[in-house]
């Protein structure tokens, strides 16, 4: 793997064939702003997306996204954009309801995702996921049964020519007993990001702080 850092680099790497997209960052540098970015990116000229927001809500993200240019509601009317809160899933359910809960959501993450495809002048289509580690405290501690749903998504990007977008803090997963899911999304990435402070600090800007991702390419 190749490290590069910097920049219009996220553009570049999305314009490639990373198919699978890794976001990793820390208490020290939130990645939020990159997921932020790569939506925008994700929903330019014919580009759909699918986010699943377990982090915060839709009027959250759509402030932001308005102060950089980017019109959340506009492309969710269009169904453009297709946004699923997540903060009450998977709804109290337990065991085996937990694994249909995610079979669930796959299919309606499948649903949309052909629908958009089947549409005249149908663009790139990105699954983007705010973040995975919600999703594991949302399956009550289940990695695998978030695996088992990561492995529908990922096949998914396969059949439908489309990308996985997925955040990760990457120091809840340090200890040595939780690091599965961590290694496992770095196995599947074709592009893994991480945000990292600068050495001279964190410095304001219009997201609160400036960090620097290197990129890795597998």
């Amino acid at each position: 793997m190749e490290e590069y850092g910097g920049g219009d680099l996220l553009s570049e790497a999305m314009g490639s064939a990373a198919r699978v997209v890794v976001v990793e960052d820390c208490v020290e540098a939130p990645g939020a702003f990159v997921l932020h970015l790569l939506l925008k990116r994700a929903l330019a000229g014919s580009g759909a997306a699918a986010f699943l927001a377990l982090a915060q809500p839709f009027i959250h993200y759509d402030r932001i996204l308005r102060k950089m240019g980017c019109n959340l509601s506009l492309h969710r009317r269009n169904e453009r954009l297709h946004f699923f809160e997540l903060q009450a899933f998977p709804g109290g359910a337990r065991d085996g309801a937990i694994a249909d809960s995610f079979v669930q959501l796959y299919s309606e993450i499948q649903r949309v995702v052909e629908a958009t495809r089947a549409g005249e002048n149908a663009g790139h289509f990105t699954i983007m996921i705010d973040d995975i580690s919600l999703l594991e405290v949302a399956a009550h501690g289940s990695a695998d049964d978030v695996l088992d749903f990561l492995h529908y998504c990922v096949t998914l990007t396969s059949e439908m020519n489309c990308s996985l977008v997925i955040l990760i803090h990457e120091d809840i997963y340090a200890g040595e007993e939780n690091i599965g899911l961590l290694l496992h999304l770095r196995y599947i990435a074709d592009l893994v990001v991480k945000a990292a402070p600068l050495s001279t600090g964190l410095a304001a800007d219009v997201h609160g702080q400036r960090l620097r991702c290197p990129c890795s390419f597998r």
